[in-house]
C-alpha cells in the first residue's frame, strides 16, 4: 500500500450560517422582557448607552430596536424624554397576528366556522364557572344593546360581536379571548352578513344568547356548552346559504 493510499480523506465542513448581530441583539433583549425580566414600561438604556455597553455599531443598535418594535415588543418614542420603552405583548397583540395569518394565508370561512365551533362552546362553559358579576354585567348590556338595534342590521352585528367578545373574556382565558376576537372580526369581515339578518334570525339570535347568558348566570357549564355549540353551528350553516341559496333554519339555543 503506498503512503498516499494511506492518508484519510479531509474533512469536510457543511457552510456555516452566522446569524446578524442586530438578530442576536434584538433576541436576548426579547428573551430578557418575555421572561420578565424587563416590566412593561421598562426604559432600554439609552442608543448612544447600548453602542458602548455591547460594542456594536449605532447602525447594528438601531436595527435590533426596529425589529423589536414591528415585533411590539418595545415602543419607540421620539423627542425630550423618548427612547425605547419595554412592551409585553398582551392578547390584542394575539388578536392581531392571528388576524394577519387569517388575512395572509386567505383562511377559508369554512375553516373559520369550524374552529369558532371548536372554542366558543369551550368558552362559554368556562364562563358558567368563572363569571363575575362584572362579567355578567357586560353581558347584560352586550344583550340589550343588540335587542335595542331594532332594525338597524350593522348596529346589530356589532353588539354581536360584543356579546360573544364578552362571553370568551367572562372565561378569563387569555388564548381564548384572542383567538375569538380575531375570528370574530375575520368573520365578520368576510361574510356579508347583512344579507340573511333578517328579523327572523335576528329574533333567534337574541333567544339563543339570552339562553346561552342564562345558564352562564346559573354556572350551569354543561348547558352553557351544549347552548353555544347549537347557537354557533347553526349561525356557520345559515352563514354558508348567503349568496341567493334558500336559508336553512337556524337552531335556537335548547333548553
Amino acid at each position: 500500500m503506498s503512503s498516499a493510499e494511506s492518508i484519510p480523506p479531509a474533512p469536510r465542513f457543511e457552510p456555516l450560517s452566522v446569524p446578524k448581530a442586530s438578530d442576536v441583539l434584538a433576541a436576548e433583549v426579547r428573551e430578557r422582557i418575555l421572561s420578565g425580566e424587563f416590566d412593561e414600561g421598562t426604559a432600554l438604556p439609552p442608543e448612544r448607552q447600548l453602542v458602548e455597553q455591547t460594542g456594536l455599531s449605532r447602525a447594528t443598535v438601531r436595527e435590533a430596536l426596529r425589529i423589536l418594535e414591528v415585533e411590539r415588543l418595545v415602543d419607540i418614542r421620539p423627542g425630550r424624554g423618548g427612547g425605547a420603552f419595554v412592551h409585553r405583548p398582551g392578547r390584542e397583540s394575539l388578536a392581531s397576528t392571528v388576524q394577519l395569518v387569517i388575512r395572509g394565508q386567505r383562511i377559508r370561512l369554512e375553516a373559520l366556522h369550524e374552529t369558532r365551533e371548536a372554542i366558543e362552546p369551550a368558552c362559554a362553559a368556562l364562563a358558567a364557572r368563572r363569571r363575575t358579576e362584572r362579567d355578567l354585567a357586560d353581558l347584560d348590556t352586550a344583550h340589550a344593546e343588540l335587542v335595542g338595534a331594532g332594525d338597524d342590521v350593522p348596529r346589530f352585528l356589532r353588539a354581536n360581536i360584543q356579546w360573544h367578545n364578552a362571553v370568551a373574556r367572562a372565561g378569563d382565558n387569555e388564548l381564548l379571548i384572542g383567538f375569538l376576537d380575531a375570528l370574530s372580526e375575520s368573520i365578520h369581515a368576510s361574510t356579508d352578513l347583512a344579507q340573511f339578518m333578517d328579523v327572523r334570525i335576528r329574533r333567534l339570535t337574541a333567544r339563543a344568547h339570552a339562553r346561552i347568558t342564562e345558564a352562564i348566570r346559573s354556572g350551569d357549564e354543561e348547558a352553557a356548552h351544549r347552548r353555544m355549540s347549537r347557537h354557533v353551528c347553526g349561525f356557520a350553516r345559515a352563514a354558508a346559504e348567503v349568496d341567493g341559496r334558500e336559508l336553512v333554519d337556524l337552531p335556537q339555543a335548547d333548553g
